[in-house]
């Protein structure tokens, strides 16, 4: 089979790769009709990830603008960072208390510094944000406030939640696809989603025709 393989930092390609094979009693081999690039990967890529050794397939999205996604999915409030402070909106809409939760999903050092600072006292921050530089936290500010914040990415616990919402219908994740490419054109669809600025890219789905 063919598959994306890591090569070191920077390095990636479309190779031709042994089948899966059953070793454990546990294991499962499932045909992949489609797979998303996530930004872990680009990470991986970026070299941010040193426990992915070169060898390594990329893509584990396995399934069978952003402004604008955000609103077609039902964001109450949308905040463009280059127009508008996220600090003076979160103090309007809250009575100037902070925000009950927030989410760094990005991994750069702003983001995390900026999601602990727009927290209430009491609240929690969630870090899911694949970090490769060193990101300050201002105990000399928070110390006192009961943040609460957790790291980790997706540990499957929510999976069976998220599948009823999309199985009922409350939930479209097709709203969140911006490009779509056959398996022959990963190297296309990862130069697509490398370069979010420039093509507008959320979430890139590539299927084997």
């Amino acid at each position: 089979m063919r598959a994306m393989v890591f090569h070191g930092p920077g390095q990636k390609s479309w190779d031709e790769v042994p089948d899966p094979i059953i070793t454990q009693p546990t294991d499962a081999i499932v045909r992949v009709e489609a797979v998303t690039i996530c930004g872990t990967d680009l990470h991986i890529l970026g070299g941010d990830v040193p426990e992915f050794a070169p060898g390594r397939i990329l893509g584990h999205e396995a399934v069978g603008s952003r402004l604008d996604a955000a609103a077609k999915l039902g964001a109450d409030v949308i905040v463009d960072s280059g127009r508008d402070n996220p600090a003076d909106v979160i103090a309007r809409l809250t009575g100037g208390l902070g925000a009950d939760v927030t989410i760094e999903a990005v991994g750069i050092a702003e983001t995390f510094e900026t999601a602990v600072d727009l927290v209430r006292p009491g609240g929690h921050v969630a870090n899911i944000g694949v970090h490769g530089k060193p990101a300050t936290l201002h105990l000399e500010k928070i110390w006192i406030r009961d943040r609460t914040i957790t790291t980790g990415l997706v540990d499957t616990y929510s999976t069976p939640r998220l599948i009823d919402l999309v199985a009922s219908g409350r939930l479209d994740p097709a709203a969140m696809i911006t490009h779509r490419f056959t398996m022959d054109e990963f190297p296309s669809a990862y130069d697509t989603f490398a370069r979010v600025g420039e093509t507008g890219a959320l979430k890139v789905v590539i299927t084997a025709a």
